[in-house]
C-alpha cells in the first residue's frame, strides 16, 4: 500500500477520500490533506449556500457519502428533524453540515486506527509527478508523498468569448453568482437581470434574487430557452433493470442510434424520467464504449437535452420557476450570447438564434453557465502549472483531463501510477463524474487502489481521443 498519500481539495470529494481512507486503512498510513484555505472544509462550492432555498436535485435517501451506507445523509438528518422522508429533496446547507460531521468524525476515528491526518489549510502550489511518487509544492516546503489525490472540485468560472472588460471591472457583469448571492441583500436591487444560461445554477441564482429583490424582472437566455426537467413528486422504480436497451445501445455506439432507441424505450413506460434513470449505474460505460467522432457529435447535438433530462429540480422548485414565469417576472429567450458590452449605464446583450443577433438590454447579466472544466486555459493555478509543464492531458473535448476508468491522470498518452483524479476532472473518461452517488463510488474504488497490499497501477483503460 501507499504509505503517504496527499489529498488535494477541500470539497465533498476530498472529504470522502479521506473518510474512506481511514475507514479502510489496515496498517499505518499518513495523509496530508491539503484544503485549499476553505473557511468550512469540506462543504465545497456545491454545499457552501446559508439559503434553505437552494435544494438538493436527488432525493435525500441516495446522498450517502459511502456506499456502504447510503442512507448516512439521511440518518444524519432524521437525529436533527425525525420527520423528513427520504424522498424529501432537503437543503444544500444540510447536506453540507453532513460532510462537516464526516471530516470531523474521520479526523477523530483516525487517531484509533494509526491514520496521522496533516490538515494543511492553504492551497498547493504545484505537483511534480514521478514514476516513484509526487513531490508536493506548498510555499517554500517541498513533501515527498507515495501518491496524490487531485480532488479540486469546480475550477474558476471565465467569462463567455465576447464579454467586454470593462463589463466585468464595473461588475454589471458577474461571473460568480455566488459572490453577488453573497452580498446581495447589500446591493441595490436593479429593474432588470439577464441570466445567461438556463440549467440548475440559474435556478438557484433567479429564485434567491427573485425573494431578496421583489420588483426585479428577469429574462433567461440559453440555447434553447426551456428550464431544467423535473422530478416526479413521487419517486419510481424501473420496470426492470434496463438490460436489453443498454445492450442494445453497446452493440451500436453510435448517437442517432440511441436517440432512436431511447425514443423506443420512452414509449414504452409510462414516464421518460425511468427510462434515464435506468441508464445511471451504466452511464460510464456506455460513454467509455462511444468513439471519439460520436462523442463530439453528442457533445454538439445533445448534450443539452441529456443535461436537462439528467440533471433535474425539485418538484416544489420547479413550481416556484413557474409561479415567477406565471407572474410575468421571468420570461426566457432562445439564443446564444455572442456579445455583451456597455451601453451608457447598462448591458446590451448579442443574441444569435437562427442565424440572426438580437440586442437585449439589461442592468445586470449573470453569467449562469455552469460547470467548467476546460482545464486547457484555466486560471486554476495548479492544475495550469500542471498542464503547462506536460504533466497532465488536457481532455481535447474539455471535460477536464485525459485518465483511465480507474483515475490515473494521465499524460504523454500514459498513466501517472501515483496521480489520482475524483470528480469533474474524470468527466472526459466517465462523463457522469460530478454529483454525490458517482463521487462515493469513484472515493471507496480509489481508496481500494491507494490501500491494497502491493500496489501495481494498471495503465488502465484510456479516454478516446479526437482525432
Amino acid at each position: 500500500m501507499f504509505r503517504r498519500v496527499a489529498i488535494i481539495g477541500g470539497g465533498a470529494a476530498a472529504v470522502a477520500v479521506l473518510s474512506e481512507l481511514v475507514d479502510s486503512a489496515s496498517a499505518p498510513l499518513h495523509l496530508d490533506w491539503y484544503t485549499g484555505g476553505a473557511a468550512r472544509p469540506g462543504r465545497g462550492l456545491a454545499y457552501g449556500t446559508e439559503s434553505a432555498r437552494h435544494l438538493l436535485n436527488v432525493r435525500a435517501a441516495t446522498m450517502g457519502m459511502f456506499s456502504r451506507k447510503p442512507r448516512g445523509f439521511l440518518d444524519f438528518v432524521q437525529r436533527i428533524e425525525p420527520q423528513v422522508a427520504g424522498t424529501d429533496f432537503l437543503p444544500r446547507q444540510l447536506y453540507g453540515d453532513y460532510l462537516e460531521e464526516e471530516a470531523a468524525r474521520a479526523l477523530s476515528q483516525s487517531r484509533s486506527r494509526s491514520v496521522d491526518v496533516r490538515v494543511v489549510p492553504f492551497a498547493v502550489d504545484a505537483l511534480v509527478p514521478e514514476a516513484d511518487g509526487v513531490t508536493v509544492i506548498q510555499g517554500e516546503r517541498a513533501t515527498r508523498v507515495d501518491a496524490a489525490v487531485l480532488a479540486i472540485g469546480a475550477l474558476p468560472v471565465r467569462p463567455l468569448p465576447g464579454v467586454e472588460p470593462t463589463l466585468l471591472d464595473g461588475g454589471r457583469y458577474i461571473i460568480d453568482p455566488w459572490s453577488l448571492l453573497a452580498r446581495a441583500q447589500s446591493t441595490p436591487a436593479p429593474r432588470e437581470v439577464a441570466l445567461v444560461g438556463l440549467g440548475l445554477t440559474a435556478v438557484d441564482v433567479l429564485l434567491e434574487l427573485a425573494v431578496r429583490w421583489p420588483a426585479t424582472h428577469f429574462v433567461a437566455v440559453s440555447r434553447h430557452g426551456r428550464l431544467p426537467a423535473a422530478h416526479l413528486p413521487v419517486s419510481t422504480v424501473p420496470d426492470d433493470d434496463g438490460a436489453a436497451l443498454v445492450e442494445a445501445m453497446h452493440d451500436a455506439p453510435e448517437i442517432r442510434r440511441w436517440l432512436h432507441l431511447l425514443r423506443e424505450a420512452i414509449a414504452g413506460t409510462d414516464d421518460w424520467r425511468v427510462v434515464i434513470d435506468s441508464l445511471r449505474p451504466t452511464t460510464t460505460a456506455l460513454w467509455a464504449a462511444l468513439p471519439a467522432p460520436e462523442r463530439a457529435r453528442f457533445l454538439r447535438h445533445a448534450r443539452w437535452a441529456w443535461e436537462r433530462a439528467r440533471h433535474r429540480m425539485a418538484p416544489q422548485v420547479e413550481q416556484q420557476v413557474r409561479a415567477l414565469e406565471r407572474g410575468g417576472r421571468l420570461r426566457r429567450v432562445r439564443g446564444r450570447v455572442v456579445a455583451a458590452r456597455a451601453e451608457q449605464e447598462r448591458v446590451r446583450l448579442e443574441v444569435r438564434h437562427a442565424g440572426a443577433s438580437t440586442p437585449l438590454l439589461t442592468d445586470l447579466a449573470i453569467q449562469t453557465v455552469g460547470l467548467d472544466t476546460d482545464v486547457r486555459s484555466t486560471a486554476h493555478p495548479l492544475v495550469r502549472q500542471l498542464v503547462t509543464n506536460g504533466h497532465l492531458t488536457p481532455d481535447p473535448f474539455g471535460l477536464g483531463c485525459v485518465a483511465t476508468l480507474d483515475g490515473h491522470l494521465c499524460h504523454d498518452g500514459k498513466a501517472w501510477p501515483r496521480l489520482f483524479g475524483i470528480g469533474s476532472l474524470l468527466r472526459g473518461a466517465r462523463w457522469e463524474s460530478t454529483a454525490m452517488p458517482e463521487i462515493r463510488l469513484q472515493a471507496r474504488q480509489l481508496a481500494g487502489q491507494l490501500l491494497e497490499p502491493t500496489p501495481t497501477p494498471a495503465p488502465g483503460r484510456l479516454a478516446p481521443q479526437a482525432s
